[in-house]
Parts: structure tokens; sequence; C-alpha cells
């Protein structure tokens, strides 16, 4: 727990956990911190926990919840008006690329295998996914980016740095 009041909890998310409840039926975030509150406040009932945005499984960072539906709908209305900064760090294989770009791909998403796929142009059933990185280290054999989000896509980072020859390190 990074922060927690009468209103939201903020958490650092480990690489490999996962956000919210899915199809693998692998215990989530969501559910653990439910438990955890359940048990640490002595709750009688069931515990009120709103998921305000979701991060990849193998990505980690901070993920915010929000522990009253008041807070929830304020606080999903400040990430969809972009009120909430939200900033992506990515180790980057160390090949020849712009210090500074904004990508913009189109992607389709496969259900069965959980991949995307990118487009440089628009195709069937793809979406736009638009992104703005800079570099900010260059090491021998790495890059870290700083990446800014215009669109919310699945695997939207990992897909656009390895379609442009950037992939993520141990993607």
């Amino acid at each position: 727990i990074i922060f927690e009041d009468n209103h939201l909890l903020v958490i650092n998310k480990k690489a490999g956990q996962l956000v919210q409840g899915d199809k693998t039926g692998d215990a989530s975030l969501l559910d653990l911190i439910k438990d955890f509150i359940k048990k640490r406040d002595q709750k009688p009932g069931n515990v009120f926990l709103g998921l305000v945005h979701r991060i990849d499984r193998p990505t980690s960072g901070l993920v915010i919840y929000a522990k009253t539906s008041k807070a929830l709908t304020r606080l999903t209305q400040m990430v969809k008006n972009r009120e909430i900064k939200k900033i992506y760090w990515a180790v980057v294989a160390n090949n020849p690329i712009a210090p500074k770009m904004r990508l913009v791909h189109y992607l389709q998403k496969n259900e069965k295998t959980n991949k995307a796929t990118v487009f440089i142009k628009p195709t069937d059933n793809a979406k736009e996914a638009i992104l703005n990185y800079e570099m900010i280290c260059k090491l021998d054999n790495f890059q870290l980016l700083e990446i800014d989000l215009e669109t919310g896509r699945h695997h939207q980072i990992r897909a656009q740095l390895s379609k442009m020859g950037a992939p993520i390190k141990g993607d």
C-alpha cells in the first residue's frame, strides 16, 4: 500500500499480478485487497473496492482502487478526462530509434491468443493506437523510454514498440 485514505487506495502492483479477475481464475489483486481490508478492519459484510484503472499482468506499477462508489465515479471520470496523469516506463532493446516520437498504428486484438497484431494502415476490426515516447536514458544494451498513451489499447505499448524494432526487455 503506497497511499490510503477514506476514499482511495493506491497499490504498488508487482509484475505478474492480475489486477482483476479473468478467465484464468487466478487470484486477483482486487480480491486479495478486499480480503485484507475485511480482516484488517474486521468488516462483517462485503468490502466495496472499485477498480479505477488497469495495467497489464506482466507490468509493475501503481494501481488506484476506490473505497466508495462515489470515489469510483469521480476517479473514473478523472482518468477519462486525463486529469490523472499516467506515466509508463519501458526498458527496450538498444536498437536505433528516434529519441522522441509519436507512434500511430492500428491494433487488432486476438481473443484466443490474447495478443495484439499491429498494422501501419487502417484495417478491419483494428483500432487506432497512439502513443508518444521519449528516451530518458541510454545504456550499452538498453534504453529507458517514458511513454504517454493517447489511447489505451490491449497490449498497446509492447505491441507498438516491438513493431518499431524496440521490444520491451523480457517480452
